[in-house]
């Protein structure tokens, strides 16, 4: 097993004192480390919780915050919450370097994978909620994860591509698109997917993502790319 930097150091990052050490560290356990996992669990339950614990914080701000239809606050909240953006967080905080994690799973470039940083992260919000409470993990939410709103819907990540390309198919084409899963690629808990997007029998272009949802939406960006519709 891995050994990853002392986690007292990520307290001081982060500006939170753990009063149950192993809840921190059952946060910071990848499920190939089988050792640790026997003696406080892997994270995927804390994973499970912070999730949650996320999308009530990054809806409660988002309701606050703006006024917009239901439609807008869930495409933004999307963006606050997707995998590639909690990674980037997790980077910022140097999340990675705290991970108990196989030998194999580290020579494989397993403390930057964007699956495995993003669903640390959550685990982490998990493990600050059960420890210090809502207000700790409402806090750390704001401070790593909500701050990046307006830098998001710059980039166009609040948008949903999948609806876009349907709704110019449809209003250009006449023609409704459809996705097939391209390829699967590496281990059930860190699947990489290939999907591709179709106009009748005509691929259009491809996408990849670690599920299947994020594929085909990346699958639909390149596919407006692709047609050139704005």
């Amino acid at each position: 097993m891995s050994q990853p930097v002392p986690f007292i150091n990520l307290e001081k990052e982060i500006g939170v004192s753990f009063h149950n050490k192993d809840i921190l560290v059952r946060a910071l356990t990848h499920r190939s480390s089988v050792r640790q996992s026997r003696e406080h669990g892997h994270n995927e339950r804390l994973e499970f919780l912070g999730d949650a614990v996320l999308e009530l914080v990054s809806t409660e701000y988002l309701f606050q915050f703006t006024d917009k239809s239901e439609g807008d606050l869930t495409s933004w909240r999307s963006a606050l919450v997707n995998g590639e953006h909690l990674a980037s967080v997790a980077k910022e905080i140097k999340l990675g370097e705290y991970l108990y994690m196989s030998r194999g799973e580290e020579s494989s470039g397993g403390r930057q994978k964007i699956s495995t940083l993003a669903n640390a992260l959550e685990a982490l919000i998990g493990a600050i909620f059960l420890d210090n409470g809502y207000g700790s993990a409402n806090d750390f939410c704001n401070t790593y994860i909500l701050v990046h709103l307006k830098d998001l819907l710059a980039q166009g990540k609040h948008q949903d591509f999948k609806s876009v390309f349907q709704e110019k198919s449809q209003e250009l084409l006449g023609v409704t698109p459809h996705y097939n899963v391209i390829s699967e690629e590496g281990p059930d808990h860190d699947k990489m997917f290939t999907c591709a997007v179709f106009l009748g029998e005509e691929e259009i272009a491809q996408g990849k993502g670690n599920s299947k949802q994020r594929a085909e939406q990346d699958a639909a960006k390149n596919g407006i790319k692709e047609k050139e519709w704005k």
